[in-house]
C-alpha cells in the first residue's frame, strides 16, 4: 500500500485548480518557475537579515544561494524574503530597542506566507535572537545558519579583536599610553573581513548558542565567514530543512528544556556574553519553557570557562574553529556528565551523538576541564534590595579582587551625566569607589543600550587603575569587560530601587555569596521613594509602544503580548 503523503502548508496556496491558487501560482510565475515546483513539494522560506547598514551580516546574499542550492537539491522550492536587519554597529539608540520588532516582523511574514519550514540567516548580535523569537512563536521546522565571524583582526605584528581592543585602546589612548595617530591606525585591520565579531561577543555567543541548543547543525558556532566550510554548512542546512518539514520536525520540538539547560552550561564554558541570558529567556518564554534568572545562576555554578578566547581570555574565533569549535566544548561537558545527550537536534541525531569523541586539536585554545581559564565561569545572578529582581555579572571578565567588594557610590543619573561628569577633575572618585549608572534599562534608555561598562575617568587610568566596580539597569557589549553588575531588575525607570542611590552611598558587592546590597536605612528609602518621580515616556511612535510594553530584565525584554506560541496555522484567504 502506497503511504499518504501529508499535506503542507503551501498546499493550501498552490494546490489545486481553483481561483485561489491559480492567482497564487500565476503571480508567482513572474518569476519564471517551472510547473514542477508547484507539486506539492516543501516550499522553503529563507528569511534574510541581510543587510549593507549591518556589516556582519552584508555577506549573507551568497550564503541564501547556497542554502537555495541545498533546498533545490533535496527536492523543496526555495523563496527568499527579508526581515529587519539589525546592525549592532550603526543603529542608534540600540538595536536591541528593535529585536522585539524584528521578531515580529518574522513571526508574522512566516505566518502569513505559503511556507512550510524556513531558514534563518543571521549574523549581527540581535539578528539571531530576534529570528528565533518569532520562529519560535510560528512554531515551523526551522534551522540556522550563521554568518560566521571575521577572520582575526591584526595590528603591528599582534592579534586585536573587535570591540575587545576598541575599549583597551580608547582606554590607552585616555590614559596617555597611545596616540590618536595610532589608535585610529588599528582601525582598519580590526575588521578585515566579512563577518561579525570574532571574539566571543554576543553574535559569536548566540551563534553558539542556537549550535548548543540544537537549532543549527554541527559547527554552526565557529566556522569562519570566509572560509568554504561556511558555504558547505549552508548548503547541507538547505538539504536538512527539507527532511525537516518531511518528518514534521518543528522548531518547539527542539526547543525543550534539556536544551535550553545545555546552552546554559556551554554559555558557562565558552565564557559567552551576558546578553545570551535576556535572549535565552526570551526565545524559551516563546516555546512555553519557563527559563529564570535562577536557572541560570543554578545551571552555571559549577562551570569553568574553558576557551582561552577575548574578552575573557587571549585567542579568537578563527582560533576556536581550527581547535576543534564547539563540538570539543560540548565533548568535555558531556564526558563530566554536564549535558542533556539525549537532547534532539535539527541534525537529526542526539547532542550525544554529535558531540561524542569530539577531537580537540589545541588545549590551549579549548582546555581541559581541569585546567580551566576561570574555575567559575557562567552568569553569576545577584540579589538583594538593589536588585531584588536580579542582576547579573559575568566573573569570567572580572577582576577577582573586586568580587567582594564595598565603596561609596558615584552617581550619574543617565548616560549623558555620565559623559558630562566622568573626567571632571573635581569628580570625587577613586579606585574603591562603585560607579552607578541609572535609567539605561529597557525603559529608560529606551532599548536597554550597551553603555553599562563605563570606560574609567581618565585621571584613574592614568595611575594605573585598571578596573572598578560599575552597576547598571543596562547591557554590557559582549566583547567587553571587567566586574560590571548590569541588568538591574527593577531598572531605574521603572522605579526600581536603583533609582534612589545617591552620592556617596555605601553598596556591597558579594559575588560569592550572590548579594548586591545598599547599605542605606529603609526609612531613608522609603522619603527618597516618596520624592521619586518617574522620567517622562517617549511620545508617540515606536518607542512609546516598547516603553508601554516591554518586560523587564529578568524576563528577557519581550513584549508583554509576544510571549508564547501562536502556532503558523492556515490564514484566510486573500481575495
Amino acid at each position: 500500500m502506497t503511504e499518504k503523503k501529508r499535506p503542507l502548508r503551501s498546499t493550501a496556496w498552490f494546490g489545486g485548480e481553483g481561483k485561489n491558487a491559480f492567482m497564487h501560482r500565476s503571480w508567482m510565475r513572474n518569476q519564471g518557475p517551472p510547473d514542477h515546483l508547484f507539486d506539492g513539494r516543501p516550499v522553503i522560506g529563507i528569511c534574510n537579515t541581510w543587510s549593507e547598514l549591518t556589516p556582519c551580516n552584508a555577506h549573507l546574499r551568497g550564503i541564501a544561494e547556497r542554502v537555495k542550492q541545498g533546498v533545490y537539491e533535496a527536492g523543496g522550492y526555495p523563496l527568499e524574503f527579508p526581515v529587519m536587519s539589525l546592525g549592532e554597529s550603526n543603529m542608534r539608540p540600540t538595536a536591541m530597542l528593535f529585536r522585539n520588532l524584528a521578531s515580529m516582523d518574522v513571526e508574522e511574514s512566516i505566518r502569513a506566507n505559503p511556507i512550510d519550514g524556513v531558514v534563518l540567516l543571521a549574523g549581527c548580535d540581535k539578528t539571531t535572537p530576534s529570528l528565533l523569537m518569532g520562529a519560535a512563536s510560528a512554531n515551523l521546522p526551522t534551522i540556522v545558519v550563521s554568518g560566521g565571524p571575521m577572520l582575526n583582526g591584526k595590528f603591528r605584528g599582534q592579534d586585536i579583536g573587535s570591540g575587545t581592543h576598541v575599549w583597551k585602546f580608547a582606554e590607552e589612548v585616555k590614559a596617555g599610553r597611545m596616540s590618536v595617530k595610532d589608535f585610529l591606525s588599528a582601525e582598519q585591520g580590526q575588521s578585515r573581513s566579512a563577518g561579525s565579531c570574532m571574539t566571543m561577543g554576543t553574535a559569536s555567543t548566540m551563534a553558539a548558542m542556537a549550535e548548543a541548543l540544537g537549532v543549527a547543525l554541527p559547527d554552526n558556532a565557529a566556522i569562519p565567514a570566509v572560509d568554504a566550510r561556511r558555504g558547505l554548512i549552508a548548503h547541507l542546512s538547505g538539504m536538512r530543512i527539507v527532511d525537516l518539514v518531511k518528518e514534521d520536525v518543528k522548531v518547539a520540538d527542539v526547543l525543550t528544556r534539556e536544551a535550553f539547560e545545555n546552552a546554559i552550561r556551554v554559555n558557562g564554558a565558552i565564557g559567552g556574553s551576558t546578553n545570551a541570558v535576556l535572549h535565552l529567556i526570551a526565545i524559551a518564554r516563546r516555546v512555553g519553557v519557563d527559563l529564570s534568572l535562577d536557572d541560570w545562576d543554578r545551571l552555571g555554578r559549577g562551570i569553568p570557562t574553558i576557551v582561552d578566547l577575548m574578552p575573557s581570555g587571549r585567542f579568537l574565533m578563527e582560533d576556536f574553529y581550527y581547535a576543534g569549535g564547539l563540538r570539543a566544548v560540548m565533548a568535555a561537558l558531556d564526558d563530566a556528565g554536564l549535558l542533556h545527550a539525549g537532547a534532539v537536534t535539527v541534525a537529526g541525531r542526539s547532542v550525544g551523538e554529535i558531540v561524542r569523541e569530539a577531537p580537540n586539536y589545541n588545549e590551549e585554545v579549548i582546555r581541559p576541564l581541569d585546567k580551566a581559564l576561570t574555575p567559575e565561569g557562567g552568569i553569576a545572578v545577584l540579589r538583594g534590595n538593589l536588585a531584588p529582581d536580579g542582576a547579573v555579572i559575568k566573573p569570567s571578565a572580572a577582576t577577582p579582587e573586586l568580587m567582594q567588594h564595598r565603596g561609596k557610590a558615584v552617581v550619574f543619573e543617565n548616560i549623558e551625566h555620565y559623559y558630562a561628569r566622568i573626567d571632571d577633575p573635581n569628580l570625587d572618585i577613586d579606585a574603591g569607589s562603585v560607579m552607578v549608572l541609572k535609567n539605561c534599562g529597557p525603559r529608560g534608555y529606551p532599548g536597554m543600550a550597551e553603555v553599562g561598562n563605563m570606560p574609567l575617568p581618565a585621571k584613574l587610568l592614568k595611575e594605573g587603575v585598571s578596573d572598578m566596580v560599575r552597576i547598571s539597569d543596562a547591557r554590557m557589549s559582549g566583547t567587553a569587560y571587567g566586574t560590571v553588575v548590569l541588568h538591574v531588575a527593577p531598572e531605574a525607570a521603572a522605579g526600581g530601587p536603583l533609582a534612589l542611590v545617591r552620592d556617596g552611598d555605601m553598596i556591597e558587592l558579594d559575588v560569592p555569596a550572590r548579594r548586591l546590597e545598599l547599605l542605606v536605612s529603609e526609612e531613608e528609602l522609603a522619603a527618597r521613594r516618596a520624592a521619586w518621580t518617574p522620567p517622562a515616556a517617549p511620545e508617540g511612535g515606536y518607542a512609546s509602544l516598547y516603553v508601554e510594553r516591554v518586560l523587564q530584565a529578568d524576563k528577557g525584554c519581550d513584549f508583554d503580548f509576544l510571549v508564547g506560541r501562536r502556532d503558523a496555522g492556515i490564514p484566510r484567504h486573500s481575495h
